[in-house]
């Protein structure tokens, strides 16, 4: 898969049956919400039965989580990846903050969709997702932590406290960012990736 590239259709454009439904899962809950969003709504937008739904996705919430889990999966490889590269840990840090910019605005709709329904989902799926998050933070972590330990970076400010400034400004990116508006995905990955590497190189 290319970096950037969407993790599902739009619904009945082809593809396998999970991706159709998630892809008509990610239409409907982005137009209706997921409360107003019904199952048979689901099905008949995938062109799929429901007997088929619930061979792959036990409930409405499994959509909802998938949605955007499949997203996290998908940048917790590329970090993997970056992190495993043999160059400095500065460049390693830079493409990976581009990477997660990148792949959040491919996918924000269904970024958008899951963060303003998370709440909705059981206890147990919330728990797996913080605990999915909170993985991908600490190898990001770890990256910033090596850096600081080489010099290269400042070690004046804790690298957890890096990551949730960093992360934070990546999490609204769904308040502000238009597809349609001046600056591409792309553009935004280099700004926010150059500004992150400038805050953390040492005080003269």
């Amino acid at each position: 898969m290319a970096r950037g590239q969407r993790t599902a259709g739009n619904g009945t454009d082809g593809g396998s049956v999970p991706e159709r439904l998630l892809g008509a899962a990610t239409r409907l809950f982005a137009e209706r919400g997921f409360e107003s969003t019904s199952v048979q709504e689901i099905v008949v937008a995938a062109g799929v039965t429901k007997g088929a739904m619930y061979h792959y996705f036990g409930s409405k919430d499994d959509l909802l989580y998938e949605v955007y889990a499949r997203v996290l999966r998908m940048q917790t490889e590329h970090l993997q990846q970056i992190a495993g590269r043999e160059e400095p840990v500065a460049e390693r840090v830079r493409a990976a903050a581009a990477d997660v910019i990148v792949t959040s605005v491919a996918n924000l709709d269904d970024t958008v969709i899951f963060f303003r329904s998370m709440h909705q989902l059981g206890e147990t799926k919330q728990k797996t997702v913080r605990a999915e998050r909170r993985r991908y933070h600490e190898l990001f972590r770890d990256l910033v932590q090596q850096g600081q330990s080489e010099g290269v970076f400042r070690d004046d400010v804790p690298a957890d406290l890096v990551v949730d400034y960093f992360f934070g400004s990546v999490h609204h990116l769904g308040t502000w960012y238009r597809k349609d508006g001046p600056l591409s995905g792309e553009d935004v990955a280099r700004h926010f990736s150059e500004m992150l590497l400038t805050s953390l190189r040492p005080r003269s």
